[in-house]
C-alpha cells in the first residue's frame, strides 16, 4: 500500500490522500466521503477521531481497492471556510473529487465506488442522483428522512441520554429540548447569509438551511446502481428503521445491515444508547464485522464476473 497526496481542484482547492493497493494497476477504487462539520480526509475533528475513512482506506487496499479521501474546506490542509459551504457545495466537491479519481491513471474508471458515512453518505447518494457515473454506493449510517423532521428525532432520542445533572437543569428551567431545537430551527430558516450566529454561537447556516429543507428520499428514487446500507441498532443519530425506506427506494439491488449495538461511530456500545459514550468507544477500531462487510461487498461489486476490467 502507498499513499499518494493529491489536490482536488475547485473553488477551495481539497487536499486529498490517493492510497494505491500492492496490486496489479488500474485498480477498482472508493470514493470516501466524511461527515459533518469540520472534519479531515481520515473522518477526525481536532477534537473528536471518528478515524472511519482512513481505517477503510486501509482495509480496501488491502483488498487491493484504491481509494480518495480528502480534507473538506477549511479543514486540514484545505483552503477556506468550512461554515460557509452549504450541502450542495459539498456534493459539488464531491463531484470534483470523482471525476479526479475517475480520471487518475491507477484507477479503472469503470469500476468506481462512492462511500459515505452520515452526511457523507447523503452526499454520495445526492451525486450518484445526479447521474455521476459510479457502480455502486456505500450508506453507512445513512438518513432516509428529511432534514427537519430527523434533527427534530434526534432530539427525541438524546434527551433522556444526558448525564443526571443536565436533566435535571433542564426539568429546573422548563426546557422542552425538541421544541428548542424546532425554535432554532425556525430562527435558522429567518437567516439569509452563509454563516450566522444562533444562541451566541456562529454555525454554517446556509448548509443547516439546504439540511433542513432536504428529502433525501427524492434522491434515493433516482439510484439504480447497487447499494449496501448499514446502520446500527442503537445510532442515536439515524433511525435504523431508515434501512427500509433506502430499500424501498432505491431502484437497484440494496443490501442492507441493521447491526446489533453499534451506534453511530460504528463502534459497538453495550448497554442502554448514550452519546456520552462516545469518547470511550472511540478508542477503539472501527467495528471489524463492519469493515469486513464494507470490503467483502466493495470487492464483490467490483470484481466482473469474467475477471476483466472495464476501463
Amino acid at each position: 500500500m502507498r499513499d499518494v497526496p493529491v489536490q482536488v481542484p475547485g473553488p477551495a482547492p481539497l487536499a486529498g490522500t490517493l492510497t494505491l493497493p500492492d496490486a496489479p494497476l488500474p485498480a477498482p477504487a472508493v470514493l470516501l466521503a466524511p461527515g459533518s462539520g469540520p472534519v479531515d480526509r481520515d473522518s477526525n475533528h481536532r477534537r473528536t477521531r471518528f478515524d472511519v475513512t482512513r481505517q477503510l482506506a486501509v482495509a480496501l487496499a488491502g483488498a487491493g481497492i484504491a481509494s480518495l479521501r480528502f480534507d473538506k474546506r477549511g479543514v486540514g490542509g484545505s483552503p477556506g471556510d468550512w461554515r460557509a459551504a452549504g450541502l450542495h457545495d459539498n456534493v459539488d466537491d464531491l463531484g470534483a473529487a470523482l471525476e479526479l479519481l475517475r480520471g487518475r491513471p491507477e484507477v479503472d474508471a469503470g469500476r468506481v465506488l462512492l462511500a459515505g458515512h452520515s452526511e457523507g453518505a447523503i452526499l454520495a447518494t445526492s451525486l450518484a442522483a445526479r447521474g455521476a457515473p459510479v457502480a455502486g454506493l456505500v450508506l453507512l449510517a445513512m438518513s432516509a428522512t428529511p432534514g427537519e423532521e430527523l434533527l427534530r428525532w434526534q432530539a427525541r432520542q438524546i434527551a433522556p441520554t444526558l448525564p443526571r445533572p443536565v436533566r435535571a437543569l433542564l426539568r429546573l428551567l422548563r426546557t422542552d429540548l425538541e421544541a428548542k431545537v424546532a425554535a432554532n430551527h425556525r430562527r435558522i430558516e429567518a437567516t439569509t447569509t452563509d454563516v450566522a450566529r444562533i444562541g451566541g454561537a456562529r454555525i454554517n447556516a446556509r448548509w443547516h438551511r439546504e439540511f433542513l429543507a432536504y428529502d433525501p428520499r427524492e434522491d434515493l428514487r433516482r439510484v439504480s446502481v447497487p447499494v449496501l446500507a448499514l446502520t446500527g441498532s442503537k445510532d442515536l443519530q439515524v433511525p435504523a428503521d431508515d434501512l427500509d425506506v433506502i430499500a424501498a427506494a432505491v431502484g437497484g439491488p440494496v443490501d442492507t445491515h441493521r447491526v446489533p449495538d453499534l451506534t453511530h461511530t460504528l463502534r459497538r456500545q453495550p448497554g442502554p444508547p448514550s452519546m456520552s459514550a462516545y469518547r470511550r468507544e472511540l478508542k477503539d477500531p472501527v467495528d471489524p464485522l463492519v469493515v469486513d462487510i464494507v470490503v467483502t461487498w466493495c470487492h464483490r461489486t467490483t470484481t466482473p464476473a469474467d475477471g476483466a476490467t472495464t476501463a
